[in-house]
Formats: C-alpha cells, sequence, structure tokens
C-alpha cells in the first residue's frame, strides 16, 4: 500500500528528527533554560518523534562557554543533568548531537556511545570539508554511534562537486545522507533531482535519504513532503519551525501530514503553548520578507540576520539594494 499511496498511508520504516534545540539555539547563542530542554524532550516522547537532536558538540574554543549555552557543546554533565534518566529502549526517542567539521574537538569529546545518553552523532559539513567528515563519520561509528552524513549548502556547490561527496560517503558507516537546503533556496524541481541523484549514488548501500529545509521561501513543509512522497525516510523538523532566521519544516505540520497513529499531535500544541511561543517576546524567527530576499538570492541568511538588529531592519528596499551591490 505504501508503494502505491505514500500520500495517503505512511511508511513504518519513515523516522521525524526534532531539532529544535540544535537549529533553534542558533537564533539565541543555545541559551535555552534546562526547562524549555526538557520539554522539548518530554514532548518528542509523547509525541512519538523518532530522535530529538539536543544540540551541538563543537568546540569550546571556538564557541566559548561565556557566550554560548550548553547546547552549543553538549557536555556529558550538562547532559546527565537534564536528560540524565533516557532510555532509549523504554521512550521510543534517541538522543542525538550534531558535530561540525572544522568545529568540533571530535576525537577528544565525544565520549563512546555506552557512556553517553547520546546515541546518534550527526556530521555536517561543506563538501570541502568531506575529507574529515569521512573520518568523523567513521570514528563516530567505531565509539558506536548511529552516525548520518549532512552536506550543508547544497543549492550553492555545482553537480559535480555533490557528485564527488556522495562518491565519498558511500563506503562510510554512515546510515543516513541528508538533503539540506541551509539558505531555503530550493524549489520543488530541484529537491527531485538531488534525491535521484542520491538515491542513485548510493544504491545497494542501506543508507537513507534524509531532508532538513529552511523556510525562507515559505518552502520547508512543502519540499519536505515533496521528498518524502520521492521516497526520504528520514525527515528533519522543528516546533513552530523555530530555527535560524527564516527557520525550519514545522513539526506540527509535519505530524499532521504524516499517517502513523505512533504520532500524536496535542502534546506538540502544548508545547507550543507553553514553550515555544513565549520565546517571540524575546528572539525572532520566520520567514520575513529579509529571509525571503536571501533565499531567492541563494545566499546565506547572516545578512538578514545581522540586518534585522539594526534601526533600518523593516527598510526593506535598503536591504534589497544592499544585496543587489554585493552580488
Amino acid at each position: 500500500m505504501s508503494d502505491k499511496a505514500p500520500w495517503i498511508t505512511y511508511r513504518p520504516e519513515l523516522k521525524v528528527l526534532d531539532c529544535t534545540v540544535r537549529d533553534g539555539g542558533l537564533i539565541n547563542n543555545h541559551q535555552f533554560t534546562d526547562e524549555l530542554v526538557r520539554a522539548v524532550y518530554d514532548t518528542c516522547v509523547q509525541a512519538g518523534v523518532d530522535y530529538m537532536e539536543i544540540g551541538y558538540k563543537n568546540s569550546v574554543s571556538q564557541f566559548p562557554k561565556a557566550d554560548f549555552g550548553a547546547w552549543r557543546h553538549c557536555d556529558e554533565e550538562d547532559l546527565n543533568r537534564v536528560v540524565g534518566d533516557h532510555d532509549d529502549d523504554k521512550t521510543g526517542l534517541k538522543l542525538v548531537a550534531m558535530a561540525d567539521a572544522g568545529k568540533s574537538d571530535w576525537k577528544d569529546k565525544i565520549v563512546p556511545c555506552d557512556q553517553s545518553v547520546l546515541g546518534m552523532i550527526r556530521v555536517a559539513f561543506y563538501a570541502n570539508q568531506v575529507s574529515e567528515a569521512v573520518d568523523m563519520i567513521r570514528h563516530c561509528h567505531e565509539l558506536g554511534y548511529e552516525t548520518s552524513a549532512n552536506l550543508m549548502a547544497v543549492s550553492s556547490i555545482t553537480e559535480a562537486e555533490i557528485d564527488t561527496v556522495l562518491e565519498a560517503v558511500r563506503p562510510t558507516p554512515a546510515g543516513t545522507m541528508s538533503i539540506v537546503d541551509s539558505f531555503g533556496h530550493l524549489y520543488r524541481e530541484q529537491i527531485d533531482m538531488l534525491y535521484t541523484k542520491y538515491a542513485e549514488a548510493l544504491a545497494g548501500t542501506g543508507k537513507e535519504i534524509g531532508i532538513h529545509a529552511h523556510n525562507n521561501m515559505q518552502l520547508a513543509f512543502a519540499n519536505t513532503l515533496e521528498a518524502i512522497i520521492l521516497g526520504a525516510n528520514r525527515a528533519d523538523a522543528t516546533m513552530a519551525g523555530l530555527g535560524r532566521g527564516a527557520g525550519n519544516c514545522p513539526m506540527e505540520l509535519l505530524l499532521g501530514f504524516l499517517r502513523n497513529p505512533k504520532f500524536k499531535l496535542r502534546p506538540i500544541i502544548k508545547l507550543l503553548q507553553d514553550h515555544i511561543t513565549p520565546l517571540r517576546e524575546t528572539v525572532e524567527w520566520g520567514p520575513l520578507l529579509a529571509f525571503n530576499l536571501t533565499g531567492q538570492m541563494n545566499l546565506h541568511p547572516r545578512a538578514a540576520i545581522k540586518y534585522r538588529t539594526t534601526a533600518d531592519k523593516d527598510d526593506y528596499v535598503k536591504f534589497y539594494d544592499e544585496l543587489i551591490a554585493d552580488i
């Protein structure tokens, strides 16, 4: 049935990953309270979400603790303080951290899996960092973790570069290779092309294809559904789309689309009401025009994020003219 009508039924093998704390932390330097992180964790358990990405495993020397919260580093003592009672088997949830190539002390700071509540490490990298990413994936696999390869900014590189990355990732033990639309620039046709390219390159390896979409052009949800319909079995989302700049695919929309009866929407709604909506009083995210413009121009959202902190933040014509002048 799922092969014939994937949009009106469900695939049991399709897994959902919540990256609210990890991606959302990019808007406030991961300065989340323990209460909020625990609330997201409890919600993921209650809602039947498969994975929760609780933060980064990134370097303290590059991201000092005086400036960044605990979830930029995911030290074991912080993990144990907030989710130390976690049990994969009892909860049905696997905890995840992301390690960036070039930004992580991965040889020293990632402990063996049996010494951590984490069960998965997602390795994020740009195309020119693929050699380090391959080493990271193999290292984390040897430590006992499930692993994933996340090639960032795929919209800004050539097809030949993508092919080279896929060739390098193919023999690694990574269980998933994700299509990552870092700039929120991709349209449906490009999702189709990339899914086909990834699937053909990784055929026979057992690797799943994932999707991580940003909402600069208000297509994160649509592009996530497109990837799922094509066959992607790993989908990322965040509560209320919380994430850097325009944010991500909203979890409440994704679970509302998926037909798997194990997913429960009510816990998500309560989390939004009690914890996520109040964040809008202190931080900003969502598909504002500034982020829409960087998405259309295939630019990193950092320019829009910076502009939104100035006195001219609502002078979109000025911002547009500045972007055009820099191209």
